[in-house]
C-alpha cells in the first residue's frame, strides 16, 4: 500500500496520533535503516515504510492515515556481529520501547530468537520472520478528563501502604461482577474502595503492571509470571488486567483505577523494573530494545561484549550509564506522573541503577537526574535497596529524598518473636526509626519503609506456620526461593487442629502486626496478611496466578477478628502523631515551653526493665533479655501544625514480651503523672482493645504486647467537647 511520508520530528520518542496521522521516532544509534512496519487485528503484516530522517541517532517520520488503535512494530537494520554486541536482525518485528499500549502475546515455540536456534550456535543469524510471535505496540490516543481529579498528597510520615497484585486482589471477591474481576476496575470498584478504606490504608503500591510477558520456561510447565517482574513496555499499562481487551483501553481503565482511588483519598504507587528487562541472556529472546540497539540499551561484558553483565539475577541489566537509557527511564516515569497520575513509584533491585563502572554510587546519573526533576519532586520514591551484585546490599545508604524498604527492620522483628537471642538492641533501632541507618545523612524516620513480609517470602500466616519453604508447585524440586526464613511452626509443620497452637499463631501475627503499626517509619501491609492469607509454605510463588497466590474473601472467625484487629490498630497509629513522628527521637532530655515561658526538661523517649528501672548497657547486649518498655512522651514531638501550634499528644508506654511465660512490669510514672490505661492487649483474643485502668503493674503474658495510654490529650477533647 503506498503511504504519504513527511518528515516528521524526532521527539516525542514513540509514537504520536495527531489528526492528520502519526508521527513515528525511534532511538538506534547503530542502525543502517528503520522500517515501521503495520499490522491488521490478526496480527498479519500490511505494510512496512522506511524512516527516510535521522536527527541525533533518532530515526522519525509522519504518516499520513494512521489512527489511533493501529498496531505497529519496527524492523532495524544494522550490523550483525554477536562479538561486538551488535544483534541487528530486520526479520525481527520490535516493540516500541516508548508504546503506549502493547497487544498480543509472545509464541515461545516460534522464531523470536535473533540467532539459529535449531544449531545452536548463537553468533549464526536466524532469518525467520518473527511477526506472527510477537506483541504488537499500539497507536494511541487517549484524552482523559483529570479536571476533578485530585491527588491525595499524603505526607509520608502519615502513610500506610497496602502492598497488593491487581489482578490477586479482587478475582475471587463475590462481590464485584464477575467480568470485572482481576483487573484495574476491579481495583477500582466500590466493594474494593470501601475495603481499603475500612482498612484504613492511606496507598496501594501495586505489584508490576508494566507490559510483561510469561517466561518460556514457565509456559512450558503450564505456569505463568504471576508477579511481573519481566518487563516489555515501561510506558504501557499491562493488558493481562485490563477488562476491554488489549487494544488501548487498557490505558482509559488505568486511569479510571487511579482517580476513583484518589477520590477515596487512597494514593497509588507502582512496582517498576528499570533494572533488566524480560529479553534474558545472550540466548534470549528478542522483542524490543535487543533488536532496536542492544549496546545502547544493555551492559555488556567490556572484554566479551557478547555477554551480559547480571546484576539482577535475570540475565541482563539495563544500561543506565547510557544517557538515552537514563532519558528512557526519566521519560517512563514522569509519563506515569503527568499522563497516568500516579502518587510514586517503588524501584525494584534500585541498586542496580546506581551502578557506575561497578560500584553502587550515591554520585550515580540517576540520582543525579531525578534529584533535579521536578515533575519527579512531590512523589514519593521508595528503593528496594539492594541487588544480586558484589556490594548490593545498599540498606541506609540511599541519599536523601529516599525512602527504602528496610530489610533489616523484617529479619530483626523476625528473629526477636521467634525467641532468638542477642536482638534486643536491634529491635530498640527498629522500633524507634532505624536512626542508626538513617539519622545521619539528612533523613527522618519515615525513610524506613517498615514491613514484616512483602510478596516475596513467606506470608504473615505461613511465618507462624512453616519452619522450612515449600516450593514444589513452582516445578524446581523446591530448589527455588530463599531458606533463610526466620520463621517458627510453633510445633507443627503448616495447619493443625490444635487450638493451642491456633491461637498461639494467632497471637503471633497479632505481636507482628502491633511492632509493624507501632514502630515509627512507614509500615507497609502485604495484602492478605491482615486475613490470614497463606500460600500453604510456599515463598516464592512468582509463577503462581492461581488460588494459592488470590486473596481468599470466604473468612472464618479467626480471620475476621485478625482483619478488624488490623483496622483499629492502624486507626489507633494514625490518630496519634506520636505513634509516626515526624522527626527522630533525640535520646536525651528535651527541652519544652509548657506557658511561653516556663521551660521544663524531660525525655522523649526512654527504655525500660521490667523492674521498673531504665534499662542498663548490660541488658541491652544480653542474650536472655526478651522484655521491654518503650515510653513514648506525647509533650515532645518538638513539631507544630499548620497554624504553628506545637502539637501534643497523649502518652504511650509499649511493654514487648517475647518470652514464653509472663512477665510482670512495674510501671514508670506517665510524663504528666496521670495513671496509665491499657489500650492494646495481644493475648486477649476476643477484645484485645478493651480500655482498662492500670496502677503499679502489670503482666504481660507470654509472646504478646501490651500498650498503655495517659490517654491526656484524648480526654482534654472529650472535656472540650
Amino acid at each position: 500500500m503506498s503511504r504519504t511520508l513527511l518528515p516528521g520530528k524526532p521527539f516525542p520518542l514513540g509514537s504520536t496520533a495527531h489528526r492528520k496521522g502519526t508521527n513515528f521516532a525511534l532511538f538506534s544509534e547503530g542502525a543502517d535503516s528503520v522500517e515501521v512496519c503495520l499490522y491488521d487485528a490478526d496480527g498479519n503484516e500490511t505494510d512496512c515504510v522506511k524512516l527516510m530522517e535521522r536527527t541525533a541517532f533518532v530515526w522519525h517520520g509522519f504518516i499520513n492515515g494512521i489512527k489511533p488503535g493501529q498496531l505497529y512494530n519496527y524492523r532495524v537494520h544494522g550490523p550483525w556481529d554477536p562479538k561486538q554486541g551488535m544483534l541487528f536482525n530486520p526479520a525481527k518485528s520490535l516493540v516500541d520501547p516508548y508504546a503506549k499500549a502493547i497487544a498480543g502475546k509472545v509464541d515461545w515455540k516460534a522464531p523470536i530468537f535473533p540467532y539459529d536456534v535449531a544449531s545452536g550456535d548463537p553468533l549464526k543469524i536466524d532469518h525467520q520472520d518473527s511477526a506472527l510471535s510477537v506483541p504488537k505496540s499500539v497507536v494511541v490516543h487517549d484524552p482523559f478528563d483529570w479536571s476533578d481529579d485530585s491527588r491525595p498528597e499524603t505526607p509520608l510520615p502519615d502513610s500506610v501502604i497496602y502492598e497488593t497484585h491487581v489482578k490477586g486482589f479482587s478475582v475471587r471477591n463475590p462481590d464485584i461482577p464477575e467480568n470485572l474481576r482481576g483487573t484495574y476496575a476491579g481495583l477500582a470498584h466500590p466493594s474494593s474502595i470501601e475495603y481499603f478504606r475500612h482498612l484504613g490504608i492511606t496507598a496501594v503500591e501495586l505489584l508490576p503492571i508494566h507490559q510483561f510477558i510469561d517466561e518460556g520456561h514457565l509456559v512450558e510447565k503450564g505456569l505463568r509470571d504471576y508477579w511481573g517482574y519481566n518487563t516489555l513496555g515501561y510506558f504501557a499499562p499491562t493488558s493481562r488486567y485490563c477488562s476491554c481487551g488489549d487494544q488501548g483501553g487498557q490505558v482509559r481503565e488505568f486511569k479510571e483505577m487511579v482517580k476513583a482511588l484518589h477520590a477515596a483519598g487512597i494514593e497509588v504507587i507502582l512496582d517498576v523494573v528499570y533494572n533488566h528487562t524480560c529479553e534474558g541472556n545472550h540466548l534470549g529472546p528478542m522483542l524490543s530494545w535487543k533488536g532496536v540497539d542492544n549496546a545502547t540499551y544493555y551492559r555488556l561484558m567490556q572484554d566479551a561484549p557478547q555477554f551480559y553483565m547480571d546484576y539482577t539475577g535475570t540475565g541482563n541489566s539495563l544500561n543506565v550509564r547510557n544517557p538515552q537509557v537514563l532519558k528512557m527511564i526519566m521519560d517512563s516515569l514522569r509519563y506515569w506522573v503527568t499522563h497516568m497520575h500516579v502518587d510514586g513509584f517503588r524501584f525494584d533491585l534500585a541498586a542496580t541503577l546506581a551502578r557506575e563502572l561497578h560500584d553502587v554510587s550515591k554520585l550515580s546519573s540517576f540520582f543525579d537526574t531525578i534529584h533535579q526533576d521536578p515533575t519527579l519532586a512531590e512523589v514519593k520514591l521508595i528503593a528496594e535497596p539492594w541487588d544480586v551484585g558484589e556490594g548490593g546490599y545498599q540498606v541506609g545508604q540511599f541519599p536523601v529524598l529516599w525512602a527504602e524498604w528496610n530489610g533489616k527492620y523484617r529479619d530483626t522483628v523476625r528473629r526477636f518473636w521467634k525467641g532468638d537471642g542477642g536482638q534486643l538492641s536491634d529491635f530498640a533501632y527498629r522500633l524507634t526509626g532505624s536512626s542508626d541507618l538513617y539519622q545521619f545523612d539528612g533523613r527522618k524516620p519515615y525513610a524506613s519503609i517498615n514491613f514484616i513480609t512483602a510478596h516475596d517470602g513467606f506470608t504473615l500466616c505461613d511465618l507462624v506456620s512453616y519452619n522450612q519453604k515449600h516450593n514444589e508447585a513452582n516445578g524446581e524440586d523446591n530448589k527455588d526461593g530463599s531458606d533463610h526464613n526466620d520463621s517458627w511452626n510453633m510445633g507443627v509443620e503448616g495447619p493443625t487442629d490444635d487450638p493451642r497452637i491456633n491461637a498461639l499463631r494467632e497471637r503471633q501475627m497479632r505481636n507482628f502486626l502491633t511492632t509493624l503499626f507501632l514502630s515509627q517509619g512507614v509500615p507497609m501491609l502485604s495484602g492478605g496478611d491482615e486475613v490470614a492469607r497463606s500460600q500453604r509454605g510456599n515463598n516464592n510463588c512468582y509463577c503462581q496466578d492461581n488460588e494459592l497466590t488470590w486473596m481468599d474473601w470466604n473468612l472464618d472467625d479467626s480471620r475476621k477478628r485478625l482483619r478488624e484487629f488490623t483496622c483499629k490498630i492502624i486507626k489507633l497509629r494514625l490518630a496519634h502523631p506520636n505513634l509516626h513522628r515526624r522527626k527522630f527521637f533525640q535520646d536525651r532530655e528535651v527541652r519544652r515551653r509548657s506557658d511561653g515561658s516556663l521551660v521544663l526538661v524531660e525525655k522523649d523517649a526512654a527504655w525500660f526493665n521490667a523492674d521498673g528501672n531504665e534499662i542498663s548497657d548490660e541488658a541491652w547486649n544480653a542474650e536472655w533479655t526478651r522484655a521491654i518498655a518503650l515510653l513514648l512522651n506525647g509533650c515532645t514531638l518538638q513539631v507544630s501544625d499548620e497554624d504553628g501550634k506545637w502539637i501534643i499528644d497523649d502518652s504511650f508506654l509499649l511493654l514487648v514480651n517475647a518470652a514464653a511465660e509472663g512477665v510482670e512490669f512495674t510501671l514508670p510514672q506517665s510524663p504528666r503523672g496521670r495513671p496509665w490505661r491499657q489500650i492494646v492487649d495481644t493475648e486477649n483474643i476476643e477484645d484485645p482493645f478493651v480500655a482498662t485502668p492500670v496502677r503499679g503493674s502489670i503482666i504481660v503474658g507470654g509472646r504478646a504486647v501490651k500498650l498503655l495510654s495517659d490517654e491526656a490529650i484524648h480526654l482534654e477533647r472529650t472535656a472540650a467537647s
